[in-house]
């Protein structure tokens, strides 16, 4: 007397099919007469079902890679745009050259809303925007320690301080790089009107790469640049 098979489960089945891929191969007409219940209420053949599964992937691969060269064109947007700006800063005789490169590029090249170059002397020559030390302490104090670079949504005062000319419930987040090499000089702020734009989890490397250059050619083209500290 025989004893009785026990039954398998689907999982089970699964589970042998997968250890066992090459099942199928030479059992044609097995594929054929199996069914597959599809969405729409109608059966259909398992290699069907595959045939539609592997479009279904490929059209994923091809909307993953167009994803992938869209973010590599901005990206090569974005290098040839930094590139420019970094040329025009190291190509400026003087300070007004200087401050002109950045706002211009920043504003037209990089369609940033609101730009803000604010640099620190007790005597501040009559180009660019100056504050003393102590002023800007007392204003932003928070942003000039710790990081170099920092993304988010500021405080109402911080904004009114940093872009006087605009509304400060028009700006939504904004990103702040420090000017420091052998001092504090300033600091370099971008302003959007998007809360979201400007994340505290962005790693601004572009800003902190153009504030370290223009932090490094201030001293050079304003010699009696007395540095905050």
């Amino acid at each position: 007397m025989h004893e009785p098979v026990p039954e398998l489960d689907a999982e089970q089945v699964a589970a042998w099919l997968a250890a066992h891929p090459q099942f199928f191969v030479g059992r044609d007409a097995l594929l054929e007469t199996l069914r597959i219940p599809h969405e729409a209420g109608h059966a259909v053949s398992l290699v069907e079902r595959q045939l539609r599964l592997l479009r279904e992937r490929n059209q994923e691969l091809r909307s993953h890679l167009a994803q992938l060269m869209d973010v590599a064109r901005d990206n090569d947007r974005l290098f040839e745009r930094t590139r420019r700006l970094i040329v025009a800063l190291l190509d400026a005789d003087s300070l007004e050259e200087l401050v002109a490169a950045v706002e211009d590029s920043l504003r037209h090249e990089f369609k940033v809303p609101y730009v803000s170059l604010l640099l620190f002397n007790e005597q501040p020559p009559v180009v660019g925007r100056w504050v003393g030390a102590r002023e800007a302490e007392q204003a932003i104090g928070a942003l000039l320690g710790g990081q170099k670079t920092v993304c988010g949504v500021l405080r109402a005062e911080e904004l009114a301080f940093l872009f006087p000319a605009a509304p400060a419930e028009r700006i939504g987040s904004a990103a702040v790089a420090v000017l420091d090499h052998q001092g504090l000089h300033g600091v370099l702020a971008l302003g959007s009107p998007d809360p979201h734009h400007y994340k505290s989890s962005l790693g601004m490397v572009f800003l902190g790469h153009v504030a370290e250059i223009v932090a490094r050619l201030l001293p050079r083209l304003l010699p009696p640049l007395r540095p905050a500290r």
